[in-house]
Formats: structure tokens, sequence, C-alpha cells
């Protein structure tokens, strides 16, 4: 995933248009350093449409809109199960967060069930993939 799609990803996660993304953008004033102004909305658009190529001097004021770390936008290590990348998912971010308000023993009931289900999954998974060689090759 490259600095683009990260980009759009989190928009679609912050709930935003890109309309929004890109009014919010220009509300913080980002100047180029190209022409010393503010980009216009075709010019954001293009940028997430990937016709232009992203400035650099646009990637703090891009991380403020999406309220994210300016190296989240830079991350490209993505592990999707179903096309849902749990690593960057807002109800990740909304569990880690409440997690600091779970009591000892519910975070160790969380931590087992969490390991079971990756027990029984991988299981199930090289059962499927016997199954597969036995059957197929």
């Amino acid at each position: 995933m490259d600095i683009v799609e990260k980009i759009n990803y989190l928009i679609k996660e912050k709930g935003l248009s890109k309309k929004e993304f890109a009014t919010k953008l220009q509300q913080l004033e980002p100047k180029l350093k190209s022409t010393g102004n503010i980009p216009n909305l075709q010019t954001i658009y293009g940028y997430l449409n990937g016709k232009r190529e992203l400035k650099v001097e646009l990637i703090p004021y891009i991380a403020d809109v999406l309220e994210v770390p300016e190296q989240e936008l830079f991350t490209s290590e993505l592990e999707f199960i179903n096309d849902y990348d749990i690593r960057y998912s807002k109800e990740s971010r909304e569990i880690l967060e409440l997690l600091n308000y779970a009591p000892k023993r519910l975070k160790d009931d969380i931590i087992d069930i969490l390991q079971n289900l990756k027990t029984l999954y991988s299981t199930k998974i090289d059962n499927l993939k016997k199954d597969y060689r036995g059957g197929w090759v």
C-alpha cells in the first residue's frame, strides 16, 4: 500500500468524503513550495486519485486532518483479513484505547480467548491445506 492508498484508506475509515478531507486540508492553509499557494480542490483530488505526485510539504497537514502521526502515512506493513486491516482499523484503535480501563483479569481472559481462536484458525487452515494437497495434487 503506497501513501496515497493509505491516505484514502484513512479518509474512508474516518468517515470523511474526499471533499470534506480536501476542505479541511485547505483550512489548515498549507503552502506549496513550488507556487507558494494553498492547493486548490482540483489539485488535492489529483493527489488522492494518484494523478498528481503528492508534495512532501503536505504530509504534516494531511496527518493533522486525519488525526494520525505522520509516520503512519508511510507504513506499508499491512495484514489484511478479508480486506480488513486490523492494525489500522478504527475498531482496533478503539479497543486498544479502551483496554487501558480494563482490569488485569479481563485482559488475561481476552488474551486466552484470542490465543484459542488463533489455534482454532491455524488448525482449520492446516487441515484445509492437507485436504487440498490430498485431493488435488
